[in-house]
């Protein structure tokens, strides 16, 4: 996920104030001048509001959550008001040069939290971000009678719902996670208001209309264009959905569906977003081809521990001890959780260098928070942080030894690698083209971890060359990439409901599942109502982080991937390509993250694919073997659901 600090502390007043009639009519030149006095504040200032959410994030307690929202207040002040200033060249737009147009109009849409001119309220709005991203990280369930350390957090709450097995244990463990997210729901509804009141300012219908200007294209057209993409997909995902639901009811009897839906806690994960953790249960060819990257990695991590214990008692014989005290052995488990986490890293770092790119510089590894204190609470959602636009990149994650875990490092680095690109751009272009592509750099990289490349590396065996191992390995993408799209395009279509006012506050709860129903036909197994606020229990919503990037960087990740195995001489499949060492994609993959958001993204994507549109029939193209095998195993069946 990509994590920016806001535009900051970088504006200041003598920027900022609004002109009146007084003054004399402005100029380009003054237009110019006052970009460029914007940018220099921006790339001076930036570093303290960007330190100050890093450390709301990683050391969460009321003194860095209080420091965080102040600096938000400031930062969301002084935004709005240059926001304000910028107006006053609205008059002469049709004489300004084309840098400085769009720079005004990026530092219009920059921040995916306008902020209201009253300074009560925005000192509110940013008191109740602050609250609600903390409330997300420090959630913990604790049953009946359980307090401290046996209560759990949402990761070892995740855990239970990928080792599967025992519905009434997932039942529970995905119950008490979205019970947590109960006490947002008043925060949010007050929170959503505010968000909405400074979009309106801003001269927008709604902060939904505003999230949606940001694509180079009217906010009515990107809806057009984000149903026309979710059209192309949609087949594809509804033969999966069939073929999972009738191997889920196979399993489970009556449990294994809601009606015609499939239950959320089956899934496999929280949020029923990927399906990744349910390939054992619905593998088409059991034992074809193993691609059990996370066992390799545990053993990996096992070794690690090994040789944490083995320095562990050299030190402890030096005390004349032959055995390790059980707080030697956690801080054992600790060292090895981080050589580990560190060497997933590297593993990462070395597919980007293989197409040229640098590495990444030593502050990374000292910096980066890798692994899940043993101190304090965290907020362990993945993201990428560049805190000075000059090199100090890092990733924030809470790493496990899983094949998730390990495509999620190479996600985040596509999002440094992607700072690292565009750094000598000026701080108001220092964004993706568009924000799926910031989401879909790494996820691209992903899709040439290939069978091949995982055995090349040490992660899988030889693999087998057959039909039935293909299609074991479509399939086990495909419950990630195909299964997360609906997911994608759903949270959105969620908030652009509540901002808009078609959702109100009574029907949060049932207006989401809803959504979730329609578009991915996921019911939760046990009863939900107005008490809930499922919606909170996604990061996102209490992180206030638009969605639909994500839904983007799905269809991009394989228009990328197309045009870059095409730029690497890939005759073959296109699901066989793997593009780890190619320098000729890598030059033309890299010199597209050099542009930034320095011109529409339609002229970015048309220089490394061809065409200026959006277009999801690589994904098509990829899963052709998969779709052609889903259709025979679907025949008979009653796909698709009753909503």
């Amino acid at each position: 996920m990509l994590k920016r600090a806001l535009l900051a502390s970088a504006l200041l007043a003598a920027l900022t104030g609004c002109g009146t009639s007084l003054k004399p009519k402005p100029t380009s030149a003054d237009a110019d001048e006052f970009v460029s006095e914007l940018n220099a504040k921006i790339k001076k200032d930036y570093p303290e509001a960007a330190a100050a959410q890093w450390l709301s994030v990683t050391h969460i307690s009321d003194d860095t959550q209080l420091l965080a929202a102040k600096i938000n207040e400031r930062s969301l002040g002084d935004l709005k008001k240059a926001i304000e200033d910028s107006a006053r060249f609205d008059a002469i737009k049709p004489a300004l040069k084309p840098y400085t147009e769009r720079s005004i109009k990026l530092l219009k849409l920059s921040t995916s939290m306008p902020a209201p001119k009253d300074p009560a309220k925005l000192s509110r709005l940013t008191e109740l971000a602050t609250k609600l991203e903390g409330a997300y990280g420090a959630g913990k369930y604790c049953r009946d009678g359980e307090t401290g350390d046996q209560c759990r957090d949402l990761g070892q709450l995740s855990e239970v719902l990928a080792a599967g097995g025992d519905y009434d244990a997932q039942l529970d463990a995905w119950t008490g996670w979205h019970n947590v997210a109960r006490g947002m729901r008043a925060d949010y509804q007050e929170f959503s208001g505010l968000v909405n009141e400074g979009a309106k300012e801003l001269g927008y219908a709604d902060a939904g209309e505003m999230w949606r200007a940001g694509y180079d294209m009217s906010a009515a057209e990107f809806e057009v264009e984000a149903d026309r993409l979710w059209g192309q997909v949609k087949p594809l995902y509804e033969q999966l959905h069939c073929y999972v639901r009738k191997e889920l009811t196979d399993q489970y009897g009556d449990k294994g569906h809601v009606g015609t839906m499939i239950p959320a806690h089956l899934t496999g994960n929280m949020w029923a977003q990927q399906w990744g953790n349910l390939y054992s249960k619905v593998e088409p060819y059991p034992g074809v081809s193993s691609l059990d990257v996370s066992a390799a990695l545990q053993t990996q991590r096992d070794a690690e521990f090994a040789k944490a214990k083995e320095i562990a008692l050299a030190n402890a014989a030096k005390q004349q001890r032959k055995e390790l005290t059980p707080e030697e052995i956690v801080e054992a488990g600790h060292a090895a959780d981080l050589a580990n986490a560190k060497s997933m890293a590297h593993r990462a770092e070395d597919f980007y260098v293989s197409l040229g790119m640098q590495k990444l510089p030593e502050s990374f590894w000292s910096k980066a928070q890798f692994i899940q204190p043993r101190d304090r609470d965290v907020v362990c959602h993945a993201s990428a942080w560049d805190m000075n636009y000059q090199g100090d990149v890092r990733i924030k994650m809470c790493i496990t030894p899983t094949e998730e875990e390990l495509s999620t490092i190479y996600h985040e680095l596509g999002h440094v690698y992607y700072y690292l690109a565009y750094n000598k751009l000026p701080p108001l272009f220092q964004s993706g083209a568009h924000d799926g592509f910031h989401e879909a750099i790494g996820d691209t990289i992903v899709l040439s971890l290939t069978p091949k490349y995982l055995n090349s590396v040490g992660l899988v065996g030889t693999p087998v060359q057959s039909k039935e191992a293909v299609i074991n390995e479509q399939m086990k993408l495909a419950l990630d990439k195909i299964a997360f799209l609906p997911f994608g395009k759903l949270i959105d279509q969620w908030r652009w409901g509540v901002f808009s006012g078609r959702i109100t506050p009574e029907h949060y709860n049932q207006a989401w599942w809803d959504l979730k129903a329609t578009y991915q036909g996921v019911a939760p197994a046990v009863a939900r109502n107005e008490v809930d606020f499922d919606p909170g229990a996604k990061y996102h919503v209490p992180g206030n982080t638009p969605y639909t990037r994500y839904f983007l960087a799905h269809i991009l990740q394989f228009q990328f991937h197309r045009a870059l195995c095409q730029a690497a001489g890939h005759t073959g499949p296109l699901h066989e390509c793997s593009i780890y060492g190619n320098k000729e994609a890598g030059k033309r993959y890299f010199a597209m993250l050099e542009k930034g958001q320095s011109q529409p993204w339609q002229a970015t994507l048309k220089e490394l694919t061809g065409t200026e549109q959006m277009d999801a029939t690589a994904i098509i193209d990829y899963f052709a073997p998969l779709m052609g095998w889903l259709k025979e195993q679907n025949k008979g069946q009653s796909c698709g659901w009753e909503s």
